[in-house]
């Protein structure tokens, strides 16, 4: 009888060398892992953030022009939107014609007032001429007096140096009232002078509001950014305060890492933190820790978790960590992109 060789096949061989393998490099690949997750906290549970603020309109009105596109580059200052400025034009015009006409009834005012004063100088003089009258016409009453009881001047002469004298007591005292009545006009004027000028304040400010509200037809980048979706169109009627355009701040971009809260012990503002953003294959950017949150995710959200309504489960919570990056990295990733950061423990 022949007896029968048990052979093995090649390809059995193959499969078998490559089976042995693949579960080394497995073994190779957890090992790895579980040496670098001793070494460091990573998460996946992370994304690219920026400030993204919507472009509002301060002036309401028809849009004249619309000087941007989608997703354009703009600087800090440069137009965005063009309003009809006609409405805002008459305004201001308005507002100068009267703070004109206050500053021309100032001008009458004041001249008012300093004729005024000038006045009085006249009533004083006007004072001092009826009081030398008046007292030459005592003067005249007593010397009459004494040449009637002489016989030297008769009645008559005495009753008419009387009624010279009731006249010059009667300007007297009309010059002194006139000079009372100017005072009293000057001090009315004075009075009527501090209500116009707050007046003039009054114009003056609505005049500066005015030129605000026309400055406002005209909307631009509130700092250098990229410009978000285009949602308004030429001869659109927009209100104040209504949103125009949403602007990117590519200045300032950092990461939001929720981290395990059994993860966050040890960690510290300023510590290095490796990035792979996967929009961006395996380059590793370079970072740091610039603030970890005083709690959870949770207590932020709208309606917080109530751990005693009595269907209880423990969920680990997730702590959100602002982590920047260093250089220039960030001129490169958008937010919204997906990353893993890794922070290294401390030894």
């Amino acid at each position: 009888m022949k007896e029968t060789t048990n052979k093995i096949h090649p390809g059995n061989i193959v499969i078998t060398a490559i089976a042995v393998i693949l579960v080394l490099a497995g073994a190779l690949y957890i090992i790895q892992y579980w040496k670098y997750s001793q070494r460091y906290e990573k998460t996946d549970d992370a994304q690219v953030e920026s400030y993204i603020n919507p472009v509002s309109a301060r002036a309401g009105g028809y849009i004249q022009r619309v000087c941007f596109e989608e997703h354009q580059l703009v600087k800090q200052g440069d137009t965005l939107v063009i309003l009809d400025d006609k409405e805002y034009r008459a305004q201001l015009q308005s507002a100068e014609a009267t703070v004109e006409d206050a500053h021309a009834q100032l001008t009458v005012l004041t001249a008012n007032i300093n004729a005024a004063v000038t006045g009085t100088r006249v009533n004083i003089d006007q004072i001092k001429g009826a009081e030398a009258r008046y007292v030459q016409q005592q003067q005249d009453i007593k010397r009459y007096t004494n040449l009637v009881k002489e016989e030297a001047a008769t009645g008559a002469d005495l009753e008419t140096v009387k009624a010279r004298f009731d006249v010059a007591e009667s300007d007297y005292s009309a010059a002194q009232n006139s000079l009372k009545t100017t005072e009293a006009r000057i001090a009315e004027l004075r009075t009527h002078f501090a209500l116009l000028q707050a007046d003039i304040k009054r114009k003056e400010a609505a005049l500066e509001l005015a030129r605000l509200n026309l400055s406002y037809t005209v909307i631009r980048a509130p700092y250098s950014g990229r410009l978000g979706r285009k949602n308004i169109l030429e001869g659109q009627q927009i209100q104040p305060g209504q949103p125009l355009v949403s602007i990117i701040n590519e200045k300032e971009k950092w990461i939001t890492a929720n981290y395990k809260e059994t993860q966050v012990d040890g960690m510290y503002v300023g510590q290095p933190v490796d990035i792979w953003v996967d929009a961006k294959g395996g380059k590793v950017f370079k970072g740091k820790i610039m603030a970890i949150a005083g709690s959870t995710g949770a207590r932020f959200s709208l309606l917080p978790p109530d751990n005693s309504t009595g269907n209880f489960v423990k969920i680990i919570q997730r702590v959100p960590v602002k982590i920047a990056f260093e250089g220039q990295d960030a001129a490169t990733v958008v937010p919204g992109m997906n990353v893993t950061v890794a922070v290294k423990k401390r030894s």
